[in-house]
């Protein structure tokens, strides 16, 4: 006999964990699906954000940086590190505890939240009276039954036409986040967050790192500023940026992979590389889920079709994160999660596209809300723009880093914040403030009346909005 729920939610990554235990808050019976294994074939739920990507990277750019900062920094500091050196093997280890301490974490809160766990593949099988049937092929066949449904099953890496993941040599982030030594020589295809974040790790424990882009701008979603202050600072790290490139053939044999392209000049170039990581963007994963069986829409690139409620065109039936349209980022799957499970309840969930903050966790981070200058530029607003160096920071000079800047754009009529675009030490942490001020609307008169503590790099914002009315007090 099928067990009974009011909601079903396929997929535990951070838009379904989340959903599911939101709608157990909200008073519903709920059951979430995940297949992700560990490597004892146990359960690992967090989708992708945990397992092999933002969970992950970030243990590894921790791991890198401590190392970097060891080799090329302690002097300043006086303080003497001799024969530093890297063990890979303790430092994945190290990421795969972290790993697991967030599995391990998400079904503790399930547990607590009375959400119903079932480790497998879930699908769906048919349309009921009332509902939906759901298989979950996993160690047992269950059958289940659910009012509503939510599918949450996120992305998979794209691979080139033509060139498969073996994991080994050539990578998606899944195997660039297990690679078992320093490689001498190490390719990316395609400059993105993925690419970046992976490249800065080894680049920084001794790879040699060359970036392939396709695209003619470094960063092209990221203000045009911003992206050539992170392009100077990558540039004197060492990691080699090509744009405009075109890659042909891909070899790959036991002693690495050779990749063709032609450069910007329209010139051949041959890269001989021990590992490759491809990072040209990610797919909607709806591969197993059985979408036809009760006809669930979707579009061209395999996303579930949805509308401005994240409600799919079936019946109680909704979907969320990666696999519907919009940024494929973890913190925009939460709140559709939260947002999906509160309108089940009858409520008015509430997702701002607008405010939706990007990070990339290089160094120097980068970190931005809302729209870029020359995003403003072609949709024809009149806005003033205010910049701050953390070259003038006391906080950030005390840190030792003092590479980027914080950018204010605000209208030029009323003064409202209309984007905030930030690149230097801790980006990722200071965007906050953006992302609360925009959304309530504030101006950039608001953030400059604050009162900031001193010394801190969030001074900076203050300073950026005092730069817009041209009143900077510290540059």
């Amino acid at each position: 006999m099928s067990k009974q729920f009011d909601v079903i939610v396929i997929g535990a990554g951070p838009g379904g964990y989340i959903a599911a235990i939101r709608a157990a808050q909200l008073g519903f019976n709920v059951a979430c699906i995940d297949e992700w294994k560990n490597d004892k074939g146990g359960p690992a739920p967090g989708g992708t954000c945990t397992n092999v990507g933002c969970i992950p990277s970030k243990a590894l750019l921790q791991s890198s940086e401590h190392f970097e900062h060891a080799n090329k920094h302690f002097a300043e500091h006086g303080i003497t590190a001799k024969d530093v050196k890297i063990d890979v093997a303790t430092m994945i280890g190290r990421k795969d505890t972290v790993v697991k301490q967030n599995n391990d974490g998400i079904l503790y809160l399930f547990k607590k939240n009375k959400v119903t766990f079932f480790h497998g593949r879930g699908s769906f099988a048919k349309a009921v009276e009332g509902g939906y049937e759901i298989k979950v092929a996993g160690a047992a066949e269950e059958t289940l039954v659910g009012k509503q449904i939510v599918v949450a099953t996120g992305s998979n890496a794209r691979a080139l036409p033509g060139v498969a993941f073996d994991e080994e040599n050539i990578l998606s982030n899944d195997g660039a986040l297990r690679i078992g030594a320093v490689p001498k020589k190490l390719g990316l295809i395609g400059s993105g967050v993925i690419g970046l974040e992976m490249g800065s790790v080894w680049r920084r424990l001794g790879a040699e790192v060359t970036v392939l882009e396709g695209l003619p701008t470094f960063l092209g979603a990221v203000d045009e500023q911003i992206a050539k202050e992170a392009k100077k600072a990558f540039d004197k790290q060492g990691l080699k940026v090509e744009l405009g490139v075109k890659v042909g053939e891909i070899k790959n044999g036991k002693k690495g992979v050779s990749v063709a392209y032609t450069n910007a000049k329209g010139e051949a170039q041959t890269l001989d590389v021990d590992k490759l990581i491809v990072s040209i963007g990610r797919v909607p994963n709806t591969t197993g889920l059985n979408a036809e069986a009760v006809g669930l829409q979707l579009d061209e690139r395999g996303a579930i079709v949805v509308d401005g409620d994240c409600k799919t065109n079936l019946p109680g039936v909704w979907a969320v994160g990666d696999v519907v349209r919009g940024p494929m980022l973890a913190h925009k799957a939460e709140e559709e999660g939260v947002a999906v499970a509160e309108r089940i309840a009858g409520q008015h969930g509430h997702v701002n596209f607008n405010t939706i903050p990007w990070v990339i966790y290089t160094s120097p981070e980068i970190a931005w809300v809302g729209r870029t200058e020359q995003q403003l530029k072609q949709d024809g607003v009149k806005y003033k723009a205010g910049t701050f160096p953390f070259l003038a920071n006391g906080r950030a000079r005390a840190l030792g880093d003092t590479t980027g800047m914080v950018k204010m754009l605000a209208d030029a009529a009323t003064d409202e914040i209309l984007g905030v675009h930030i690149v230097g030490p801790m980006a990722s942490e200071l965007i906050a403030e953006a992302v609360v001020a925009m959304e309530f609307k504030a101006s950039s008169e608001d953030i400059a009346r604050i009162c900031h503590a001193h010394p801190s790099l969030s001074e900076a914002t203050k300073e950026a909005a005092l730069a817009v009315d041209k009143r900077t007090l510290n540059f």
